[in-house]
């Protein structure tokens, strides 16, 4: 059997079960979307040596707003030994750097370097094109709407 082959018969199968009462749940929605988005933006950052969980940390990294390891942990629902790991990967790349909170010198912060940043450019334009190929079937002011809904759902 061929690749393309195999992929008619996965459509096949797909078209044949969107009928089912499933379609209707929240849960399996986002769930199915959010698994649809993380297999492009992985494949779409591959390129750069980068998941989308690195790439999360290194936007926040960016941000400006020196967020603390516990800070990530929580902000992307990860396990805080999970950002560890993550940190020391893009730290271990030049991408970014810890330091002593200001306000507890024992947490740390992470920040982007120079190179981080402009690393960030070029990832989140491939990461902005395997959005817009997850949404794709949808216009420019319902993909603004879904993010406004999906914000206010998570921080009312």
């Amino acid at each position: 059997m061929t690749i393309e082959t195999q992929g008619a018969e996965q459509g096949a199968a797909e078209d044949k079960l969107i009928a089912a009462p499933i379609t209707d749940d929240v849960g399996f929605l986002l769930a199915k979307l959010r698994a649809t988005g993380s297999v492009l933006n992985n494949r779409a950052l591959s390129e750069f040596d980068l998941k989308e969980r690195s790439y999360s940390v290194l936007i926040l990294a960016n941000s400006g707003l020196e967020p603390t390891q516990r800070e990530l942990a929580d902000f992307l629902s990860l396990d805080p030994s999970q950002i560890v790991s993550l940190v020391d990967e893009l730290e271990k790349r030049g991408l970014v750097a810890r330091a002593p909170g200001k306000q507890d010198r024992r947490a740390k912060t992470v920040t982007a370097t120079a190179k981080g940043s402009r690393l960030l450019v070029v990832a989140g334009e491939a990461a902005q094109r395997a959005e817009a190929e997850a949404l794709a079937g949808l216009a420019e002011d319902e993909i603004a709407q879904l993010k406004a809904l999906l914000r206010k759902a998570l921080w009312p």
